[in-house]
């Protein structure tokens, strides 16, 4: 549950940025739904996640028509250095059908089949996958 506060925090920090990017104006009526979505990283395999979706993943959700809104990792709330082994990341689509379709041709793109394969020559990265679908309230700054 802590995990889904600091979450919801950063769609906050979200929402802000793009508040302050449309001047102070709200941003235009919109029906996108957004998912949520948390990796558990295998032990040791942190980076390894997260250099995939560096130079591989993010591109490939946008050629599939995701719309990347951040990507987190859960830092210690004393020292502010990242902790445990969870990537948090949120995506956008225009509908749930939007999302089953781009989802499905991301899965069978040769490229993201070969960097999976290639990252995971030493094991698989990811051991869980959590993901929950967001719809924006009438008075959030990201519609």
């Amino acid at each position: 549950m802590k995990a889904f506060g600091i979450v919801l925090a950063l769609v906050g920090v979200v929402a802000a940025s793009v508040m302050a990017q449309s001047g102070g104006n709200s941003v235009a009526k919109d029906s996108r739904v957004f998912e949520m979505r948390t990796y558990y990283a295998a032990p040791g395999k942190l980076e390894d996640l997260q250099a995939r979706f560096r130079d591989h993943t993010v591109k490939l959700f946008e050629k599939h028509g995701m719309t990347n809104i951040g990507y987190w990792v859960p830092v210690d709330e004393k020292t502010g250095q990242p902790s445990g082994n969870t990537l948090v990341y949120i995506l956008a689509y225009p509908s749930i059908e939007a999302r089953t379709k781009s989802w499905d041709g991301f899965r069978t793109d040769p490229a993201w089949n070969a960097a999976r394969n290639e990252s995971e020559k030493n094991g698989k990265l990811v051991e869980k996958v959590d993901s929950v679908f967001l719809k924006a309230t009438d008075y959030s700054a990201i519609k």
